[in-house]
């Protein structure tokens, strides 16, 4: 059960970006299946933070909470000011009171008037989401209630001249992905399923998603649960739209008829069932053509730990003729959480991928991975993070993002509960961390060395 406040917060400032710590409490030799800092949890919550360049302004969205020693979830908006390398004080969209899970975590949305949206996560069938809209563009002030409905893992993609597709997933079957669409985000389409695969004899499916938009495409990767069973997900799957949602197809643009139901379907990218594998999805990004890419780690099962590895860090990218699977690193645990950034011809991984200071737990100490050769290569540009208290975790990208808030993280600790401390950097490796206590109602946030 969450600890703090009973008093609703939603509408009110906090007096600093303080993150909020959980665990799944599902125990094993090598401690929880996840836990620690999960402000900027999970990967399947895009995208967090985007870059406004008409106010020069990132505005991004993270799992708060009340103080260091209680566990309870504020859905929390902040910005960071480029022109005075300031931060203001970050507002409550909603309070989930009763909650301590960031599964609950929000999603962000900016529209073509600089509306900006926040999408709260709900959990199951029991606790809905929220869709909630700033009252004024391009400010965080205040916020007013659009829709309460099932939804969780919320991925709202805006394009422009058309409105928002938006990606998420309700809890039939187990876990199945829908999406739907609006013109102006106060009416919406009906829930339309966009797969539900299942085994043969089977009755229940699953799946976990990443997406992304370039242009007017929207595009998911995803994969399968099998007979609904999230400690067996594998396989990759790949569609995408191009006309708001009306139809979807995979990669080569083969129309496909949805919900996609069968296993070995022409979604499929690579049949991971069969090497044994569990795939654990990361990010989304297109090249300077369109071309998708997929981030994910492969692992020998769901527990912590050594016995699963390798855990080996993979992107799959098409090229516009094929799939092509280059390897990048390791990592010590399945939920480390990286992001890729492109700039031109270099591609960019920030990631958990050195030991932290609790091994085999989720996190670790974070790098900087490059790449020349699209991916071919990847070698070690910078470490990021070195000799921490805590392990770093869920490293996100900005959309859009430019120097100094390229990406942002929290610290915590896996193996205990722990303060959490939120950060952010740029691709050079410079880091700052959000003031925890803040008294005036703007602050430059405190340069940090944590190599």
């Amino acid at each position: 059960m969450p600890s703090g406040t009973t008093q609703d917060l939603t509408g009110q400032k906090i007096d600093g970006y303080r993150g909020i710590w959980f665990e799944l409490n599902q125990k094993f030799p090598y401690g929880d299946k996840y836990s620690g800092g999960l402000g900027t949890y999970t990967a399947k919550h895009i995208p967090l933070a985007i870059y406004a360049p008409e106010v020069d302004k990132t505005f991004f969205v993270y799992g708060g909470t009340t103080d260091e020693d209680h566990r309870h979830l504020l859905c929390m908006i902040g910005y960071f000011d480029h022109e005075k390398g300031e931060v203001g004080k970050p507002i409550v969209v909603h309070d989930k009171i009763e909650v301590d899970d960031p599964h609950d975590n929000p999603s962000l949305s900016i529209d073509s008037e600089g509306f900006v949206w926040v999408f709260v996560s709900g959990r199951g069938r029991s606790r809905p989401g929220f869709i909630y809209k700033s009252t004024q563009a391009f400010d965080i002030s205040s916020f007013e209630l659009i829709q309460e409905s099932e939804m969780t893992y919320p991925q709202p993609w805006y394009l422009q001249d058309q409105g928002f597709v938006y990606l998420f997933t309700k809890y039939t079957g187990v876990r199945e992905l829908y999406y739907r669409t609006s013109s102006n985000g106060i009416n919406w389409t009906e829930d339309m399923k966009l797969a539900g695969i299942r085994e043969p004899g089977k009755e229940r499916s699953g799946h976990y998603q990443v997406s992304n938009r370039t242009g007017s495409k929207v595009a998911t990767f995803f994969n399968r649960h099998p007979d609904g069973n999230v400690d067996q997900r594998t396989d990759l799957y790949y569609l995408q739209t191009t006309d708001f949602g009306k139809t979807w197809t995979n990669v080569e643009g083969e129309r496909m008829e949805l919900p996609l139901e069968i296993v070995n379907n022409p979604a499929r990218v690579v049949d991971f069932q069969q090497q044994g594998k569990n795939v654990y999805l990361k990010d989304l990004k297109f090249d300077q053509n369109g071309n998708p890419m997929c981030l994910y780690i492969t692992s020998g099962g769901h527990e912590p730990g050594p016995d699963n590895d390798p855990r080996e860090w993979w992107l799959s990218r098409w090229n516009g003729r094929k799939w092509i699977h280059s390897k990048i690193t390791t990592s010590d645990h399945n939920y480390d959480m990286g992001s890729l950034i492109l700039q031109g011809k270099t591609w960019y991984l920030i990631a958990p991928t050195t030991d932290g200071p609790q091994q085999f737990g989720t996190g670790g100490e974070l790098d900087i991975w490059y790449s020349t050769n699209k991916g071919k290569k990847w070698k070690l540009k910078t470490p990021l993070t070195r000799q921490s208290r805590m392990n770093h975790s869920y490293v996100r990208a900005v959309v859009n993002g430019i120097t100094p808030f390229q990406y942002f993280w929290a610290d915590g600790n896996p193996e205990k509960m722990s303060i959490s401390h939120i950060y952010y950097g740029d691709l050079e490796g410079n880091i700052w961390q959000l003031p925890y206590e803040m008294t005036g109602e703007t602050m430059k946030p405190r340069k940090v060395f944590l190599k």
